[in-house]
């Protein structure tokens, strides 16, 4: 009879933590989908007031005071621009942290847009156009959207939330730090300690409303380098007399591309090694003393970044030695492979389907794009995805990309957004609280 009524009672439980689950899911539905219009009113207007990396100074204050006006404590001026809101919850639980990049491009928009951007700005001592050209505001309006949300629910919260606005995500200008490395390097994922980070990135091409991601490795490390080659500068028309540069510049770009087809096991990981820069002389006539190549390396897992990077050197060393030239090397890590932890991707994968529906919820392969989210999975288990801006009904081959004067996000369903990253504090929290009783049950 003890045992039964025991069972009883549990399945009551049971029941009343489901249906308690149930009010909250359809609460953060409904609160997520009311502050939908307010969303899109704070993406349009960052969106026609973009700022670049490390000077999004209106941004940080614009978000701060959003979070001020929610009784969210704030610390703005994080790495240079940044602001990092922390809400403490009525219950005891994890520090989960949620994260949205601020910065726009030297990029003149050509959408012809309401809120279309007109502003310019000094970028490396010249002048250039702005443009929110990778949906950033969308981030930060999503993520504005969710503090307004969770404090509305702060009482059910089990824990912390702390919301990262991240400055400079596209890089820091010149020499300058900034970005996720400066914002880890002054303590963000610390005090509290964050237990796990989630972050989104809005997409173009993918249909909006939908969710994309994948476990493990996600998006590529981004290194950027720089080869300058020293020859012998001699008269146009007396080559043997020089060394020339180009010839040992060229020599070097398709030494590069073997390492890709013939050195690397690209079965592994893809690999991607693209010169975008190559610079060399001043007149038609004169063979010049120095060529100089700048380009990008993109990796999907780490011990094939440092291979690649030695490769590089010794392919462009050898080749120079060969003509009698000599070179200089240097490889600057912008990021690193952005990896989702495995066990936290599936962990969290049905809140994904609660925020946008199970049929829109898919897996994606790799992207050889990159993120600098990487350096905060490097301090706690990360969770990132793609978010869907595409108008529906477009052919994804035809949408604009991202980085270009015609890219466009359809802001109709940022809501998603918003119920993702609700549903993944509530959930994270609730789950963390079972495997904690279930390891005390194992104990006993």
């Amino acid at each position: 009879m003890v045992r039964l009524l025991t069972l009883l009672f549990a399945a009551t439980c049971c029941c009343l933590t489901a249906g308690a689950q149930n009010n909250l899911d359809a609460t953060i539905q409904a609160k997520a989908k009311q502050v939908l219009p307010k969303v899109i009113e704070w993406r349009r207007h960052i969106h026609q007031n973009p700022e670049l990396s490390n000077r999004e100074f209106k941004t940080m204050e614009y978000i701060a005071n959003h979070l001020r006006s929610l009784g969210i404590e704030v610390q703005d001026k994080v790495a240079k621009t940044g602001v990092v809101g922390l809400l403490k919850g009525g219950k005891p639980g994890p520090v989960i942290a949620l994260r949205a990049d601020m910065d726009a491009l030297p990029v003149e928009e050509r959408v012809d847009l309401p809120f279309k951007s007109t502003q310019k700005a000094d970028y490396l001592g010249q002048e250039v156009s702005l443009m929110h050209a990778c949906g950033h505001d969308s981030h930060v309006a999503i993520l504005m959207g969710t503090a307004e949300v969770l404090a509305s629910m702060k009482k059910d919260i089990a824990g912390t939330v702390k919301f990262i606005f991240q400055p400079a995500e596209e890089g820091p200008p010149g020499e300058e730090e900034g970005g996720a490395p400066l914002m880890v390097k002054e303590g963000v994922m610390d005090n509290p300690k964050v237990d796990a980070i989630f972050g989104l990135h809005i997409s173009s091409n993918t249909e909006s409303g939908s969710i994309r991601y994948k476990p493990g490795p996600f998006m590529a490390s981004s290194d950027w380098f720089t080869i300058k080659v020293k020859g012998k500068q001699a008269h146009g028309s007396a080559p043997w007399g020089s060394i020339d540069p180009i010839v040992v510049g060229t020599q070097i770009i398709a030494g590069l591309q073997t390492i890709v087809s013939r050195q690397e096991n690209i079965v592994k990981a893809p690999v991607v090694i693209t010169v975008g820069k190559f610079h060399s002389g001043v007149r038609s006539n004169i063979i010049p003393e120095e060529a100089i190549l700048e380009g990008t390396i993109r990796t999907l897992d780490a011990e094939m970044q440092r291979d690649v990077h030695e490769r590089i050197k010794k392919t462009a060393e050898k080749i120079a030695e060969a003509s009698g030239a000599t070179v200089e090397v240097d490889i600057d890590t912008k990021t690193l492979v952005t990896d989702n932890d495995s066990s936290l991707t599936a962990m969290m994968a049905p809140s994904l389907q609660k925020a946008a529906g199970k049929d829109k919820v898919q897996t994606q392969s790799w992207t050889t794009g990159a993120e600098d989210f990487s350096f905060f999975g490097e301090k706690a288990p990360a969770l990132f995805f793609n978010l869907g801006g595409m108008p529906v009904g477009t052919d994804p081959a035809k949408a604009p990309g991202h980085h270009t004067p015609d890219f466009f996000i359809d802001d109709s369903q940022l809501d998603v957004g918003v119920k993702a990253f609700c549903h993944l504090v509530f959930d994270y929290a609730n789950l963390q609280a079972k495997q904690k009783k279930a390891q005390v049950k194992k104990g006993f």
